[in-house]
């Protein structure tokens, strides 16, 4: 549930007002996955794209590699409203699975349709739980759209209903008090508590723990509110997500590689997020 938040087609070169963030992931220490997060927000629409590929002794286990993305309306002073969702992946046993999902109006709101390159086997959640939820990559807008309206309220929680395809989960988020008054990222805590389609249910990736699961999240504090690190306990063990640079138009991102070396330079706004990714280690 954790690495849902940071998850078709792999992004080309970057447009100019793109960003895009690489990231490593470590289980238990050691390499998991290497991410990159494509956020295009301009002209009141979003279009949004996560890509993982798994690294390490999970690659050997799982062979995973998958995109996912989300696209939809930024409307003045309302939360961001998805269109359509798909994501692309890749294991072992299961080759080219595709989630889509087409977010249908009904009456005063949204309600997530299959569409029809989804290769899911699993029926649909009731349609009750499938209403007024976002897809896991429109969460990330809506969880950075969140903590900004905080800054100008005394309200320091929020709640993001999430559905992705499968499962229907909550994501309930507390802003946390800094640690430093002058300098240093945004935290949030953040917990994923189970809806429908997890335990006692059946699922394609078999039958999912519907315990309540806590992540600890850091962003920049500043108007991108990008996210620096993610840490949840994955089959109890930290999963830890770490911001490893940014690609900057003039040397735009190849897809993720072996190595993890993706752009040769990077610009003074990924330095300043690198430094404080580095303090929060």
């Amino acid at each position: 549930m954790g690495v849902a938040l940071l998850f078709p087609a792999a992004g080309g070169a970057a447009y100019a007002d793109d960003v895009v963030a690489v990231y490593h992931a470590y289980w238990a220490g050691l390499p998991a996955a290497e991410i990159r997060l494509t956020l295009r927000d301009g002209n009141a629409v979003y279009d949004d794209e996560i890509e993982i590929r798994s690294e390490g002794l999970p690659r050997l286990v799982s062979h995973f590699r998958g995109t996912a993305r989300a696209a939809g309306r930024l409307a003045p002073n309302r939360s961001a409203q998805p269109a359509r969702y798909d994501a692309v992946y890749d294991l072992r046993k299961r080759r080219n699975s595709h989630v889509s999902m087409r977010f249908v109006g009904r009456g005063d709101t949204l309600v997530a349709e299959r569409g029809a390159d989804d290769t899911s086997r699993k029926p649909p959640l009731a349609e009750a739980f499938r209403r007024s939820a976002v897809d896991p990559v429109t969460a990330i807008e809506r969880l950075r759209q969140a903590i900004a309206a905080a800054a100008g309220s005394r309200s320091r929680s929020f709640s993001i209903p999430v559905y992705d395809g499968a499962r229907r989960f909550d994501v309930l988020g507390q802003i946390l008090p800094r640690q430093d008054q002058t300098d240093g990222p945004v935290r949030v805590a953040l917990t994923l508590h189970a809806i429908a389609g997890f335990k006692g249910e059946t699922s394609d990736d078999g039958d999912p723990d519907d315990a309540p699961r806590l992540v600890a999240l850091t962003l920049t504090d500043d108007a991108r509110l990008l996210p620096l690190s993610l840490t949840v306990r994955v089959f109890f063990m930290p999963l830890e997500v770490r911001l490893d640079h940014l690609c900057t138009a003039p040397a735009p991102c190849p897809g993720p590689t072996a190595s993890g070396d993706c752009c040769a330079g990077h610009s003074a706004l990924a330095t300043s997020s690198l430094s404080q990714a580095r303090r929060e280690r």
